[in-house]
């Protein structure tokens, strides 16, 4: 096999794999022994499912998240110096889309290797997708501010872009102050502005819906501890 830097995607929540994920990803996962992971007993997890005759013991394993330094981060690739190919997996979904794994792919970038994103579920471009709001223009904005102040004006910028822009906006909370969030946009809102709410994508509880603001007073579904993307659109 190459000497890449493959990022291979992992399920979204407890998924069969056959249900999201190639079969040519486990192909590629029986050639690698060198992983960088953002969380090593999840990594290993996913890969003991993905094939369960690979022996985790014989892999390597190298962590990525908020801490680790350049120079950490610029060893990891050191195996694509000797010829041997490296996977990145993320903790849910596409690595390096909302997630630390960018920063590694952007110094095998500059460093000139081979980088192969490999097919799997995207929470963004699913929700995207099922929402009914543009898909030509949209922007993801990750987590919005704690402080209830900033929050509020931050939902209020946004939502003066779906109208003045016409581009789709999307964010997402921590699970467990995802009703906290819900509320609040109904709150805020004009009456007339499209909620989209994609709760637990690809699991066996899937839920996603559109509606105005207004009809969704009252109405919201529970959504604590369920990984859930907000959207808006005109």
């Amino acid at each position: 096999m190459q000497p890449a830097l493959f990022l291979i995607p992992v399920t979204l929540g407890d998924t069969p794999l056959n249900r999201v994920i190639p079969a040519w990803n486990r192909e590629v996962i029986l050639e690698i022994k060198h992983f960088i992971v953002e969380n090593v007993r999840t990594a290993r997890r996913f890969l003991k499912k993905a094939e369960p005759s690979l022996v985790i013991d014989e892999l390597t394993f190298y962590e990525l998240n908020k801490h680790t330094s350049p120079e950490q981060a610029a060893g990891y690739l050191q195996p694509l110096a000797a010829g041997m190919p490296v996977g990145v997996i993320s903790e849910a979904g596409c690595p390096a889309v909302a997630d630390p794994g960018a920063d590694v792919v952007a110094l095998a970038q500059r460093k000139n290797y081979t980088v192969v994103p490999l097919v799997g579920p995207s929470s963004i471009l699913l929700s995207v997708m099922g929402s009914g709001f543009n898909g030509q223009s949209f922007a993801f904005h990750g987590y919005l501010p704690i402080d209830g102040a900033e929050r509020t004006a931050m939902i209020k910028k946004l939502e003066q872009r779906i109208y003045t822009e016409h581009q789709t906006q999307l964010f997402i909370e921590t699970p467990y102050r995802n009703n906290k969030l819900a509320e609040e946009l109904i709150r805020t809102c004009k009456p007339s502005t499209r909620l989209c709410i994609a709760s637990n994508l690809t699991c066996d509880d899937e839920y996603i819906k559109t509606k105005g603001v207004k009809e969704w007073a009252g109405k919201l579904p529970d959504l604590s501890k369920k990984p859930t993307i907000f959207l808006l659109y005109k």
